[in-house]
This record gives C-alpha cells, structure tokens and sequence, in this order.
C-alpha cells in the first residue's frame, strides 16, 4: 500500500548542491518522515547540453545528500529514461505549433512577472497556409491550449494562490521535453502527493496543478520553502563564494546539519533524526534565510 505522503526531491545534475538546495532537501525530507511517509529522488537531467558539461554532478550531488544522512526510498528516477511518458501526454492534450522566438513573445507581451513572461497566443490563430508556410523556416514548439484557464493551489506557508494559466510550452523548439510538462508527469506516475521546493518556484504552482488535472491526477499539497539569499538579498549562487560542501571542507556533515536545522528553525540539529525530533507540531519551518560572511541566519517562522 501506497504511503499517505509521498515527497520528492529533483535536483537538475548541472552543478554541485548548494546550501539553499541542501536546506530545502532537509525540509522535504522532515516534512515526509514527519508525517510518515516516502522521500523520493529524481534527477531532472533534460537539459543534456548543461548536463554532459557538468561531468559527474549527478553523483556528487546524490553523494553531497547521503552524506547528510538525507536518504531516499527506492531507485532514483531519471527524466533522461522517461520519454515515452512525455510524448503519451502530450498526445493527450489540447496542443497547436508555436514559431514565436523569445524576442517576438518579449515584444507581444507584458512585463514579466517572478521571471515568467505569460504567451498572448500569438500562433494558436495562425491559419493552416500560414503553419504550412512557418514550418519551412522553423521548427516549432509545442504548446498546450489552456483557454485562459484560471486555477488555485493551497500552500502550506503563502495560503491560497491563484494564477492564470497561459499557453504554455511542453516541447520546445528544439525537440526537448519542457520543464513544466516533464515534473507533472513525473509526479502523477511516481505518485507524488506532497512537493517542497523553493519559494522561486511559487508561481508555476497554479500552471502544473492545472495540467495535472488535465492529464487526470491527483492535485498535491504544496510546501515552498524561503531560498537562501545571498548578502546582496538574491537567491544564494556561486557568485556569493563558499556555498557548496566542496568549498566548506572545514565542516563536518555534522556541522553543516547543524546550520541548515538551525536556520529552519529548528535547532542546531547535528543529525536528521534529532531534526525530526525538534520538528514543530505545525510543520512550519523559518522564512528565508541569508548566508553571510559563512554565517547561515534567518529571521523568524513565518506568520
């Protein structure tokens, strides 16, 4: 029998695990043992461009993970393995050819809001001539037919959120499975029940939970935690300095469970299991947290 809540974690093996990632493994991680239930690990390697240039960050980052006591329930997932999946589920949905490039939707669009610039629907009233001739010159994208479809998640720390649902892309211009197609097929066939995943990734909430309806699965609670920052208030990077196990060799796996448990609030934990121990009844954890001068704080829990 299936867990009541089933979490995952899917980092992209383009670069070593950060502590913002670290944090919010470990929330996730507490949040399904807390309750019970099953972590999951999937590594989301579509990019294969970024991801044959970053070597052997799949196993660094899974390794980085372990190391931290933060094990995972069964195999590890791969996207790279999941293709046929993708391509079933588009062929199910309500789709027409986009040639729009990224400058022609800048310019047809409104300013973009948290980094995602909406599609007007600039191709879907294309007639079939004018397809017929685009495609000798281009090579289109594939996108779903939303219909100005409005839709609301529930999120364990912003509440209700709602959002509208654009056209957005499931297969890009150059043959690859996109972002937001690929994690919500992934989580209906894995079962996923419950996500924890940064804050950043708020807003596409309401677009997946969408298509996860579409595509007849079940909705899943969402828990998006507060980044890490870096000292000039944006999202923790290698720009900032030390901010991967590899460049804080000084610090036990320990050491660093202890920083990461105590900027959520929960203590400087040194184990995962004295950090579900510390867990609050609520299941809430402190807001975003800043990294600075080696030093990781965070303000409060959130209201």
């Amino acid at each position: 029998m299936a867990a009541m809540h089933v979490d995952r974690y899917a980092p992209s093996p383009t670069s070593d695990l950060h502590l913002g990632n670290l944090r919010t493994a470990l929330a996730g991680w507490l949040l399904a043992r807390h309750a019970g239930g099953e972590w999951l690990m999937r590594v989301e390697d579509l990019d294969r461009a970024r991801v044959r240039a970053a070597g052997d960050a799949e196993r660094r980052q899974l390794d980085d993970l372990s190391s931290l006591g933060l094990h995972w329930d069964g195999p590890v997932a791969r996207q790279s393995e999941r293709l046929e999946l993708y391509a079933d589920a588009v062929a199910r949905l309500d789709t027409y050819e986009c040639f729009c490039t990224r400058r022609e939707i800048a310019e047809a669009s409104s300013a973009p809001h948290d980094g995602y610039r909406a599609y007007p629907g600039t191709c879907r009233r294309l007639s079939d001539r004018q397809r017929s001739e685009l495609r000798g010159s281009r090579r289109p994208a594939i996108r779903v037919h939303a219909g100005g479809a409005t839709f609301a998640v529930e999120d364990a720390t912003a509440g209700r959120v709602e959002g509208v649902v654009d056209d957005f892309v499931l297969v890009r211009g150059d043959g690859e499975f996109a972002y937001n197609l690929a994690v919500v097929v992934d989580d209906i066939d894995m079962g996923v029940t419950h996500i924890t995943r940064g804050d950043d990734l708020l807003s596409s909430a309401p677009r997946q939970a969408w298509l996860t309806a579409q595509l007849g699965g079940s909705r899943a609670r969402y828990a998006h935690v507060g980044l890490v920052l870096g000292p000039d208030g944006r999202r923790l990077a290698k720009r900032d300095g030390a901010v991967t196990l590899r460049d804080l060799p000084d610090l036990s796996p320990g050491d660093v469970l202890a920083t990461l448990s105590e900027s959520l609030g929960l203590g400087p934990c040194r184990t995962t299991y004295e950090a579900l121990a510390a867990m609050p009844g609520d299941g809430r954890f402190y807001a975003s947290a800043t990294w600075t001068d080696g030093t990781l704080t965070s303000p409060r829990r959130p209201e």
